[in-house]
């Protein structure tokens, strides 16, 4: 049987994290990643960016290069997932047929994308954004001369993914079915200014639209039908509809979660010795007033993988670290500090006309969260108002003359 003191299931950016924080807090024993993809981890937010763009090659999308985790002595299993946890007998069952022993789990598998659930949906030219084989198969499409491009819905993954198309110069049509695009995770005035955007850029982007079906020849897709019975030609169609947590064989096992997996403040399931990070694990966010949420970005996973590596070192401590979340589409760049989650106030610093402003997100008289185009400075200024969830005055914080540090 294999064996390993630690394992980690998924290597993505939080199970990379995971195997790095353990060597650097002196962990000796055996450490072995198992992932889905044949790929060693690599960064995935340029996948929708740079990688697509062609700005970037994949050998550069390496967290470490192959040759690093040798170095370090980390094991890995790629091209094999787990199907099975026993956490009595602490073994997993892997999908080519053999069991593994572990003595501590990391469970750090993120999530699949949520697949549309009407008729067409599995017809070739269909896509996700989520790994290398996704983007990989949708730029040889491209690259073969099609010309009509179907997103299907507006948030970052669906933006990122016109803007990207629509500088290649493909005629793109992005669908949200909300009245707004970023309606989950931003307030009206970002939204109003990215629907601007994209338009400006040419993408033919309608909000309020359900999708009834997509057509196809029997084999790939032709076009998307609309729930008014019109049908929009598509060569190709992406779906960017958020994911589902990769967490069955956990709940199958017997742990506590019904969006994720549930965690403590310690990053542990309610199963012995298995803990689980990233993208898939739910957990009580104090930046979101203690409610119980996934948190979906890099940040979140490399500083909850840190979490349990100093944990399973002997420093456990709870898990408390600062959310923050990017956003490359054109020439823009987005950051985001703190979470919106409840907001009831917005404030905004700046005119969205110059491309140039931030939005403030105010909880019960206090700054939750900030979202800053193109502005750094409000951005580095701006978090430290969120970490300290400061009381500010609203006329001041509006001017974009005074500085959001003279507000602490």
């Amino acid at each position: 049987m294999n064996q390993s003191d630690v394992v980690i299931v998924g290597a993505g950016h939080g199970g990379a994290q995971c195997a790095l924080a353990l060597r650097q807090n002196g962990f000796e024993g055996s450490i072995t990643v198992i992932g889905r993809e044949p790929e060693y981890p690599y960064e995935r937010p340029p996948l929708s960016k740079e990688y697509f763009a062609r700005e970037k090659t994949f050998d550069r999308l390496y967290i470490r290069p192959p040759t690093f985790w040798a170095e370090k002595d980390v094991s890995f299993r790629l091209g094999c997932e787990v199907i099975k946890v026993d956490p009595k007998a602490h073994t997993l069952r892997l999908s080519d047929g053999e069991t593994f022993e572990y003595g501590k789990l990391v469970w750090a598998t993120g999530g699949d994308p949520r697949r549309l659930s009407c008729s067409g949906a599995e017809l070739a030219g269909v896509h996700a954004v989520r790994t290398r084989a996704d983007c990989d198969t949708l730029m040889a499409e491209v690259d073969a001369g099609i010309r009509k491009v179907v997103v299907i819905g507006g948030g970052y993954i669906g933006l990122e993914a016109a803007a990207v198309l629509a500088k290649l110069g493909l005629e793109v049509t992005l669908l949200e079915a909300l009245p707004r695009v970023l309606a989950r995770v931003a307030g009206e005035e970002l939204s109003a200014f990215y629907e601007k955007e994209h338009r400006e850029h040419g993408v033919d982007l309608r909000t309020g639209v359900a999708v009834e079906c997509l057509e196809g020849d029997g084999k790939k897709v032709t076009g998307v039908k609309l729930a008014d019975g019109s049908v929009l030609p598509a060569e190709a169609v992406i779906v960017g509809i958020g994911i589902v947590p990769a967490v069955g064989p956990l709940i199958a096992a017997g742990a506590a979660g019904a969006n994720g997996v549930d965690v403590d403040e310690y990053c542990r399931t309610s199963l012995p010795d298995i803990y689980a990070i990233g993208d898939c694990a739910a957990f009580a966010c104090g930046f979101a007033g203690g409610d119980v949420m996934r948190v979906e970005s890099v940040q979140n996973a490399n500083d909850m993988a840190t979490c349990v590596a100093k944990a399973l070192c002997g420093d456990e401590q709870p898990y408390k670290a600062f959310p923050w979340f990017w956003s490359n589409q054109y020439d823009l760049k987005l950051q985001t500090a703190g979470i919106n989650k409840d907001f009831d106030t917005t404030v905004v610093r700046g005119d969205p006309d110059t491309r140039k402003f931030s939005v403030v997100y105010l909880r019960a008289g206090r700054v939750a969260a900030i979202d800053s185009v193109n502005m750094v400075k409000d951005y580095v200024q701006g978090r430290k108002l969120v970490e300290a969830g400061a009381k500010v005055d609203v006329d001041q914080l509006a001017d974009p003359e005074v500085p959001l540090k003279s507000l602490l």
